[in-house]
């Protein structure tokens, strides 16, 4: 919201400014008081009356909006939402890419998926994304959630449906002090533990009326909910990073894709080490469409990737730390300015610290969150936040060329099959490891794939 103020802001000062510049040159050549300006009259150059105006108004028009694209590539955050059908499908023959993704999804082949919903912590909104006072719908693992803020500033999460006759909480519900009330009758239940405190008609409020409460957490400027298929309380916490609550790092923009494939799919990217030498090689200038990514028209620009993927022991179990060193070549030359190492820390199923650490590019974070929406439908977020100090234009280049880099996953994500047995060479003992570390979030009664709903339609 600040951000939105101070782009505005300074918007209508630039407005304000060329319109007084405006009446300047339009009066040039007459007297401010008793001095004269000594500049020649729009009469005196050859333009008058309405071409002045309409050259000073293309004039005065250009140079807000040059002004205003500059300011946002400078210091505006930048932030890519993509839609479900956005990226990663391929759209031929006149097909819409609604359509196409729909196709796809109807006639690809599943595969024996895991179970579809791992026990654990996982983002539901952005702080900022949530006043005081405001309640939000929000999807996460096949259920429909009310996340709501009360006037101290708290988040609660609570189910969506109210207990009463299933009206919506989250639309059209108000939030009174701690509590969020039903729109449909009046009921309200407290934040904190789900339980009714107030039927306007009614003389007594029953003991067991109450709304499935979500243990949830607000870190990081994100508010996450916990997860467990046994209604667990939470085995682990998510660690707070200092450099952002101290303001030292501060946000610098956020993408967010869904991609249509089972969790782990996504998550295992992180053992399988060989894609990198193949799939994300080719510089980011060739685009994220497969089929031309290898195209000799860019390949003067490369990638190059050191990865080394290992889970962490007791009492971090639910950890895993992902060393990676990348490196680019232009025409063959090593360019060592542009070397970056990145600490990527899972915390959990759900959520991945990615660390940078450059002596000259600075330092920051990049948040990865990943929330199942739906069995086979996860929401996938990026969020960057950088030193105050580094000029915004660096934190955003490294989000969109990672932007660019993970869209290419995406494509592979959205068509594949989840193969339960792989075939897999030597090289490949990583994603066999873990697959093994990943399997601790699942429980007996972990929800598994039923069947797959073909008339759901983007």
């Amino acid at each position: 919201m600040d951000s939105q103020n101070m782009f505005t802001g300074k918007v209508a000062a630039v407005i304000t400014g060329v319109g007084l510049c405006a009446v300047f040159v339009m009066q040039g050549g007459e007297t401010l008081g008793s001095v004269s300006i000594g500049y020649p009259t729009w009469t005196e150059i050859g333009l008058d009356g309405a071409v002045a105006r309409v050259v000073v108004c293309i004039i005065a028009g250009v140079s807000v909006l040059a002004t205003g694209w500059l300011y946002r590539l400078l210091f505006s955050p930048l932030e890519l939402l993509r839609a479900p059908d956005d990226v990663g499908y391929i759209t031929e023959n006149g097909r819409s890419k609604a359509r196409a993704a729909n196709e796809v999804r109807r006639r690809r082949k599943t595969g024996e998926v895991p179970p579809v919903y791992p026990n654990g912590w996982y983002r539901v909104l952005d702080s900022q994304m949530l006043e005081r006072g405001q309640v939000k719908s929000v999807s996460v693992v096949g259920e429909q959630v009310a996340v709501f803020r009360d006037q101290d500033g708290k988040a609660y999460v609570v189910d969506a449906y109210c207990p009463h006759l299933g009206a919506n909480l989250a639309v059209g519900g108000q939030v009174r002090g701690s509590c969020i009330e039903c729109p449909f009758h009046g009921w309200q239940f407290r934040g904190e533990d789900g339980k009714c405190v107030k039927i306007p008609y009614a003389e007594k409020v029953p003991e067991f009326a109450k709304v499935r409460h979500w243990h949830s957490c607000e870190v990081n400027s994100q508010i996450l909910v916990w997860f467990h298929c046994d209604g667990e309380d939470p085995h682990w916490a998510v660690p707070e990073q200092q450099e952002m609550t101290k303001g030292e790092w501060v946000y610098r923009g956020r993408t967010e894709h869904f991609i249509n494939a089972h969790i782990a799919e996504i998550l295992e990217n992180a053992g399988d080490v060989a894609h990198l030498a193949h799939l994300h090689t080719p510089g980011i200038v060739s685009g994220v469409d497969l089929r031309y990514t290898f195209s000799k028209t860019w390949e003067f620009v490369r990638h190059y990737w050191k990865v080394q993927w290992e889970p962490e022991s007791e009492p971090n179990k639910h950890c895993s730390k992902m060393l990676l060193k990348h490196s680019i070549t232009v025409f063959g030359r090593h360019w060592s300015l542009l070397d970056v190492n990145v600490v990527a820390r899972q915390i959990g199923p759900g959520v991945v610290f990615l660390l940078f650490d450059h002596s000259f590019l600075g330092r920051g974070i990049i948040i990865q969150c990943v929330t199942p929406v739906e069995p086979l439908l996860q929401c996938v977020s990026h969020t960057i936040y950088y030193q105050s100090s580094i000029l915004p234009l660096v934190p955003k280049f490294i989000l969109r060329a990672e932007c660019i880099q993970f869209e290419r996953d995406v494509m592979i994500w959205n068509n594949k099959k989840y193969i339960s047995k792989p075939l897999l060479v030597k090289e490949d003992s990583a994603i066999h490891k873990h697959r093994r570390w990943f399997s601790q979030f699942y429980s007996e009664n972990s929800p598994r794939l039923q069947y797959q709903q073909d008339t759901l339609n983007f």
